[in-house]
């Protein structure tokens, strides 16, 4: 009996360290500064978007907050940066939808984008757009498909990268329509869009956050978003959907930590976020860029991660899009 009351003991003790030991974290959390790990290159579409709070949350925090992009292999090696990291509310990732695409473009991917992170929130949602240089001669979807299918193989698309979205979502339009382009992979969407400006390039298929606006100023011209519905913030340019008959694909924006992250600094980075993203200059900041605002809870964004994991893997398979 003496011993089964030790046990007890001791199992009430731990139990209480583990609650002060929470309780700590949440009184204490953050202390020191939080890297934000971006696995997509400067100016791109989910960096541009990530800043704009990203630099505003030491105000709420009380800590800096470092960003770190880690590019490469269409944000893989940033991703698998971040689910390798240690799980103590320090290290955090703000991507988009290739987290759901690059497992399934590769043989092997050393992480699970369902099971090795802990959803925080989807805090944007924005449409890609299909980019041409105004050298190509062309002002409509069905015109660059005319002209593609007049020279195949004779025009180049530029991505951020195997296995990203911009390569996904161009390579969907490529298959949709049947005609034959040539992917150019880039080292990043800062890259991609630089040799789409000076024309070295004629076509790409990038978030509408980093081309709109060179598209205002007459250096770029949009010819479509790959959104089901037009965008608010370029009216007058059609879906391609609206074309290319059931073509849909959209950049989802979110935030998550290492999977065993304590729940405490979840939570608190989720209610400063969800404080900083009510105020009226980030909903001014999201729409200069065609962002919509979507803040979201951990669970709805695991759920959305599942659906996509699903829709883009299906594509992917019906595609026979692979990288290695």
């Amino acid at each position: 009996m003496k011993r089964i009351a030790l046990a007890t003991h001791c199992m009430l003790a731990a139990a209480g360290s583990l609650w002060i030991s929470a309780a700590a974290t949440a009184d204490t959390y953050p202390s020191r500064p939080v890297r934000l790990i971006i696995p997509h290159s400067a100016g791109g579409a989910v960096d541009v978007v990530t800043r704009f709070w990203a630099q505003k949350l030491p105000e709420m925090l009380g800590q800096q907050v470092v960003i770190d992009n880690r590019t490469g292999a269409g944000g893989r090696i940033g991703m698998e940066i971040a689910a390798n990291a240690t799980a103590d509310g320090y290290t955090l990732m703000a991507t988009g939808t290739p987290l759901v695409i690059v497992p399934h473009l590769y043989r092997k991917t050393p992480f699970d984008p369902r099971r090795d992170f802990m959803p925080i929130m989807q805090y944007g949602s924005q449409p890609y757009a299909l980019t041409v240089h105004p050298s190509l001669g062309v002002s409509s979807v069905q015109q660059l498909i005319d002209l593609a299918k007049k020279r195949p193989g004779q025009i180049n698309i530029a991505s951020s990268g195997n296995g990203g979205a911009q390569h996904l979502f161009g390579a969907l339009f490529v298959s949709m329509t049947g005609i034959n382009m040539v992917h150019i992979p880039y080292k990043g969407s800062g890259p991609a869009r630089a040799d789409l400006l000076s024309g070295q390039v004629k076509v790409g298929c990038l978030g509408i956050s980093s081309v709109i606006n060179q598209h205002n100023a007459g250096q770029l011209r949009i010819i479509g978003v790959t959104s089901a519905k037009r965008s608010p913030q370029v009216p007058d340019v059609p879906a391609i959907g609206e074309t290319v008959k059931g073509y849909e694909a959209s950049l989802w924006l979110g935030l998550l930590a290492p999977r065993g992250t304590p729940p405490a600094a979840i939570e608190r980075i989720h209610g400063d976020l969800t404080k900083l993203l009510a105020r009226a200059d980030m909903h001014d900041a999201f729409k200069r860029v065609g962002t919509d605002l979507t803040p979201t809870n951990p669970k709805s964004f695991a759920e959305l991660i599942r659906t996509d994991y699903k829709k883009w893997g299906d594509v992917i398979e019906e595609i026979k899009l692979k990288i290695d």
